[in-house]
């Protein structure tokens, strides 16, 4: 996910500079370097939040939520002040009480996964259904979305954009643009389909086309298989797997969920060669190890009732994943995630507690009221199951006391015969 953010970065740095023209001062001295962002008490994480500040909050909100840890009232007010009154996000805004105006930079994703935590969180229904009401109103006449409204669909904002949609209540196959086409029309139009070449790449999803091609891309099928099952970030254990050998790219599968298992099947193949998934990095030789997009594909195998073909990743996971994940919350979240998504438990993950450290780099989570609990353990003793083991003692004791006292009656009967 958070190679997602690194791609949302530069589209949004490719569209600012794309309406900026070149100018030549020669004897203008450079411009000082701007001062260090100031972290808002309420966030998670300590570095630059500029395009990753609601995306990286609303994950570690939906993360705590998952394991069941109530997130600090700060830390959710600060996700729901950045919304703009049209409803949608942007990835960050420092001041939050300047209104959202014609210049700003909405964001497509940071309003997605913010529409996942804030529905998690409960409570926040009409912060959800604005969201998802200014998403449908972005959406291109495609049926796809982009990362900034406006630009050209991208397979991994419209598959990002439908999961939202789903989890806030949507049917995306009825969410259609003014040219009449839906959501699924635009997600569909990114798969590269069951025949295609080469032969390893059949079955996944695009990011956008290059050079009149369209590319296999990891990131936009690990989306692609959540958003055409209709599912969110937060994935529930599945009762049952399919078997490995049992995954194929079926023909003809043009429905969103017969082409999430297409994807599916590319992810489990992709993931033989070394257990994880690689990507080739600005300066590298070779491919280097992609943790963000191979934690992604264990939660999108998972989704699809395919766990046993994500065992091996998962496990590369918590062996490898420290470094990747250190103080980094988007990161943290996302492997509690994937460990809530494959029945692993967060606390122990290759060794690691993922909940203290993601608690570690925020607002600590709210701890049970002292008096509140002191009542409810009260009420256990009398009325819980603690009770009537106390009323079965009490009660044996006074059955073993009456024993007794019969004993010691018949005993003094015979002494006084």
């Amino acid at each position: 996910m958070n190679v997602r953010r690194s791609a949302a970065a530069l589209a949004a740095s490719a569209v600012l500079c794309a309406g900026a023209a070149p100018v030549a001062l020669a004897d203008t001295p450079p411009p000082a370097p701007s001062a260090p962002p100031v972290i808002p008490s309420g966030l998670f994480g300590k570095a630059d939040p500029s395009y990753d500040g609601v995306w990286r909050q609303s994950l570690a909100l939906l993360a705590q939520q998952t394991v069941g840890e109530k997130p600090a009232p700060q830390a959710v007010d600060w996700l729901t002040g950045q919304q703009c009154a049209n409803g949608g996000f942007t990835s960050f805004r420092a001041d939050a009480a300047k209104g959202c105006d014609a210049t700003t930079m909405f964001d497509t994703n940071a309003t997605a996964v913010a529409v996942q935590a804030l529905k998690a969180l409960g409570g926040k229904d009409a912060q959800v259904k604005k969201a998802a009401d200014w998403l449908k109103s972005v959406q291109n006449e495609d049926g796809g979305w982009a990362y900034v409204p406006g630009s050209p669909s991208e397979g991994s904002s419209t598959s990002l954009v439908i999961s939202a949609l789903a989890v806030a209540g949507e049917k995306p196959a009825e969410v259609k643009s003014k040219a009449g086409k839906s959501a699924y029309d635009g997600l569909l139009a990114f798969q590269l389909g069951c025949s295609a070449e080469p032969a390893a790449d059949r079955g996944a999803f695009g990011y956008q086309p290059a050079d009149g091609k369209l590319p296999a891309n990891a990131d936009a099928t690990a989306a692609a298989v959540l958003a055409g099952l209709g599912k969110g970030a937060l994935v529930e254990p599945a009762t049952t797997d399919t078997p490995t050998a049992a995954l194929a790219c079926p023909a003809g599968a043009t429905d969103p969920a017969g082409a999430a298992q297409a994807a599916a099947a590319y992810l489990a193949e992709a993931l033989k060669k070394d257990g994880h998934l690689t990507a080739v990095t600005p300066g590298a030789d070779q491919p280097t190890p992609d943790t963000g997009n191979t934690a992604d594909a264990v939660i999108a195998l998972a989704a699809a009732g395919h766990r046993q073909a994500a065992s091996g990743a998962l496990e590369w996971l918590k062996n490898n994943s420290a470094s990747w994940s250190n103080r980094n919350p988007a990161a943290l979240a996302t492997l509690v995630l994937t460990a809530h998504a494959t029945g692993t438990d967060p606390k122990s993950f290759g060794g690691v507690d993922l909940v203290a450290a993601l608690n570690a780099t925020g607002p600590a989570p709210q701890q049970p009221d002292a008096e509140a609990q002191k009542v409810e353990n009260k009420e256990d003793e009398t009325t819980g199951s603690g009770g009537q083991n106390l009323w079965w003692i009490i009660g044996a004791g006074a059955a073993a006391g009456m024993g007794i006292g019969i004993l010691l009656s018949g005993r003094r009967k015979k002494n006084e015969l």
